[in-house]
Formats: C-alpha cells, sequence, structure tokens
C-alpha cells in the first residue's frame, strides 16, 4: 500500500574512486559498515546501507569507484559501479572541489547523461578549499550533465549533509520502508568483519602489496563472552607474505590488533582473532578465486 506521507527509495552513490563515497555512506548512517582508506579501489562489492528518519528511508546502494580496470576483479568492480546507476531513484554523483574535469569524470558524465532518474552532484571535501571557492567548482561542473541539484558537502566533517538528506528525501518516491527501522546494512556479519581486516591491512601495507590482497573469515564461533574469528589474508605473491607477516610477525600483529578494536566494537562483544597469510597467485584473474572471495561474477551479467 502507498503511504503519501512516507518516502522509500534507493540511492546511489558513484564516483572516481577515492572521493569519499564510503565516508559519506558512513557518516550518513551513523555507523561504520563501508571501510575507508585513502588507497583508491578500497570499496570492492556494491553495499547497501539503510538511513531512515521519519519522514522516509533511504537506502544507499556505495559501489566501487570507477577507473579503468586491468584484471577481471577490476572489470568486476566497474561493472557493479556502471550498473548500480539503472535500478536506483536518485544517483549521487561525488567529486572532488576542483575546477579541472578529467576524462574520468567526462566518462561518467556521458554514462548519466543517459540515465532517467534525478542526478545529484556532491561536492565533497569542502572542509579541504575556501568557503568562497565553492561557487567556483560548482560553476565549472554544472553544464557537464543534467543535474537536478549540487549539493557542496564535507563527508568527512559532516558538514552540509543534513541538507543532502532533504534533497535527497524530494526526489524519492512515496511508498512503505523496505526494510524495519533498526536495520542499517543488508551485508552479513562475516563479510563487515573481513573487510575491516582488509582495511587495517591497507592502513598498514606498502603501496605494492594492498590491491592484491583478500580476507577470507574461515569461521567465527560465538562463546558466552567472547567471540573467536580465524581469518586468512590471501596475497598474490611470497614476497608478499613476507610483508604482511613482518619481522617475527610484528605486522601481522599490527594488523591483527587494530582490526580486532574495530570488530569488537561492530559485535559489542570481546573477540579472539587469528589471523594467517596464503598466497594465491594471480587470484583477481582467476573466476572461480574470486566467487570464492565473494566476488561474484553473475553480478556483472
Amino acid at each position: 500500500m502507498m503511504n503519501e506521507q512516507y518516502k522509500a527509495g534507493f540511492v546511489t552513490l558513484i564516483g572516481r574512486p577515492n572521493v569519499g563515497k564510503s565516508t559519506l555512506m558512513n557518516y550518513l548512517i551513523g555507523q561504520k559498515i563501508a571501510i575507508t582508506s585513502d588507497k583508491p579501489q578500497t570499496t570492492r562489492n556494491r553495499i547497501q546501507t539503510v538511513y531512515t528518519c521519519d519522514e522516509g528511508q533511504i537506502v544507499f546502494v556505495d559501489t566501487p569507484g570507477i577507473h579503468k580496470s586491468k584484471n577481471r576483479l577490476g572489470d568486476y568492480m566497474v561493472s557493479m559501479a556502471t550498473r548500480s546507476v539503472n535500478d536506483v531513484d536518485v544517483v549521487c554523483w561525488l567529486v572532488e572541489p576542483s575546477t579541472f574535469i578529467g576524462a574520468g569524470e567526462r566518462m561518467i558524465a556521458e554514462k548519466l547523461q543517459k540515465v532517467k532518474v534525478p542526478v545529484i552532484l556532491v561536492i565533497n571535501k569542502t572542509d579541504t578549499v575556501k568557503k568562497d571557492e565553492i561557487l567556483k567548482f560548482i560553476d565549472a561542473y554544472k553544464d557537464i550533465c543534467n543535474f537536478a541539484e549540487i549539493v557542496p558537502v564535507s563527508a568527512l566533517k559532516g558538514h552540509n549533509t543534513d541538507e543532502l538528506i532533504k534533497v535527497i528525501m524530494k526526489y524519492l518516491p512515496y511508498g512503505v520502508p523496505f526494510y524495519d527501522e533498526d536495520t542499517i546494512t543488508d551485508q552479513p556479519e562475516r563479510q563487515i568483519v573481513a573487510e575491516l581486516i582488509r582495511e587495517k591491512a591497507l592502513k598498514c601495507l606498502d603501496e605494492e602489496v594492498p590491491h592484491g590482497i583478500a580476507v577470507c573469515i574461515e569461521s567465527m564461533k560465538y562463546r558466552k563472552q567472547i567471540v573467536d574469528i580465524e581469518a586468512t589474508i590471501i596475497c598474490e605473491r611470497d614476497s608478499h607474505k613476507g610483508i604482511i607477516i613482518g619481522k617475527g610477525g610484528a605486522m601481522l600483529k599490527k594488523i591483527g590488533s587494530a582490526a580486532r578494536y574495530e570488530i569488537e566494537d561492530l559485535l559489542e562483544s570481546k573477540v579472539n582473532l587469528q589471523l594467517w597469510v596464503k598466497v594465491k597467485k594471480d587470484w583477481r584473474d582467476s573466476d572461480f578465486l574470486l566467487k570464492n572471495f565473494g566476488y561474484n561474477q553473475k553480478d556483472t551479467e
């Protein structure tokens, strides 16, 4: 039954890698679900999170950054991102505050010209520029696409995010909520835990390793006061395995304790985390291994 007072719909966040899509989504829903790092292509899957208030419910779809792919994993990520604009009610395109519009942005603008739903341009990271410069950035972008609205925000500081929610609500259809009001995400706990471990590995490791890692949760067992988690970090080379473990196991310990802190926060319980490292050569080009690590190829067809 249609509710004439309540709005409910799906909103996808798209943009180039590292523009702050996951940071914005985590801020809006008030909880960390999508992992963030300063390394591009951190998000690999389509992640749905839910924002519910008195006016309505927004189901946010966070997607991998749109980039030129170099392997099967890259193909999967770009396919997930571009497909997501076609089955939502509103598209939010995140860009950085700049008057220079590069080839990557122009490619996205071209795709968005064909979209039949409202497109909101979100100029993120406004905390990094002077206030009076923002009009220049709006001016640079305003004619590149037929935008329903342009909203400058800072996902990191939460500036103007209330305005963004208001603007999104304006374009959503009336209807009943898709999820109950306590739901924050459709992600299984195991997947969020695996992603938190991967985030910490991304933050601790050198440039050459991060893209080549995946995390597999082997087991999660709930005891009275504690959760036992066994997880494996998968990498592509023996030399990477050495870097991830570190001298005397120091790096693995560092990744483990950083991850455990956030997993305990998520699960609201003490956690006993055991980490291993395995080498699976060229897993990013193996359909079988991609499927094994949760990057399901059928989603891209």
